[in-house]
């Protein structure tokens, strides 16, 4: 700077005579590491959880990280805080849905998200950002315990919905084969009688069986 107007930048090494009345000033163009702290934030469902991440940054303007910042370094800081905390508050920590993104199940495409997010508030200043990705996620210590209850009725809800899928069709298969290899023929009460007995056996995590000898007539 030359009197308080911005002259240049110089970027390739060698020597270089400079107006000795010029105010000069250093900036850094390596690559820098951020590790945000652990924030406690509310996900869409309003969910308290703890969020943290890593950014590797480095100045790709220098003209803009000093003149149209305070404090280039503060600015990464605050910015990525903000991010994180806008970013939760778009998705779910978790869903059952396999066709909705969540913070924990779809952590490549929350990661690209949050870097193309940054990237854009860090534009201002001059900064080019190599790597964000998350550090740490997971529920608030309040309802960490509460939440694995849950995590783990949905499980065994969508255990015992393939459980059940599967007996309905390796009943229907069985009758089907009866039927057709004219094996025995049943009427409406016995055939019901055996889908309840094959249903049991097949969804029941322990079963006792029952052997019916059949029936006399006279």
């Amino acid at each position: 700077m030359l009197f308080g107007i911005y002259k240049g930048t110089l970027r390739e090494a060698g020597f270089y005579w400079v107006n000795p009345f010029s105010n000069r000033r250093q900036v850094s163009l390596r690559a820098h590491n951020f590790n945000s702290e652990h924030l406690k934030v509310n996900d869409l469902r309003g969910n308290p959880i703890e969020i943290g991440a890593v950014v590797v940054w480095r100045v790709r303007n220098t003209a803009q990280a000093v003149f149209d910042v305070e404090d280039h370094q503060s600015y990464v800081e605050v910015q990525t805080e903000s991010a994180l905390r806008h970013l939760a508050s778009l998705h779910p920590y978790d869903t059952p849905h396999e066709n909705e993104t969540s913070l924990r199940g779809s952590s490549d495409a929350i990661n690209q998200q949050f870097q193309i997010e940054l990237e854009q508030r860090l534009a201002r200043a001059g900064i080019e950002v190599l790597e964000g990705r998350f550090s740490h996620l997971a529920y608030a210590p309040e309802i960490a315990g509460a939440m694995l209850q849950r995590q783990q009725a949905e499980a065994i809800i969508d255990a015992r919905k393939q459980i059940v899928e599967g007996a309905c069709g390796m009943v229907q298969m069985a009758l089907e084969q009866l039927q057709d290899n004219s094996v025995i023929t049943l009427d409406e009460e016995r055939k019901a009688q055996m889908v309840s007995n094959l249903l049991v056996v097949l969804c029941s995590e322990r079963t006792t069986p029952v052997i019916n000898a059949g029936t006399l007539y006279g």
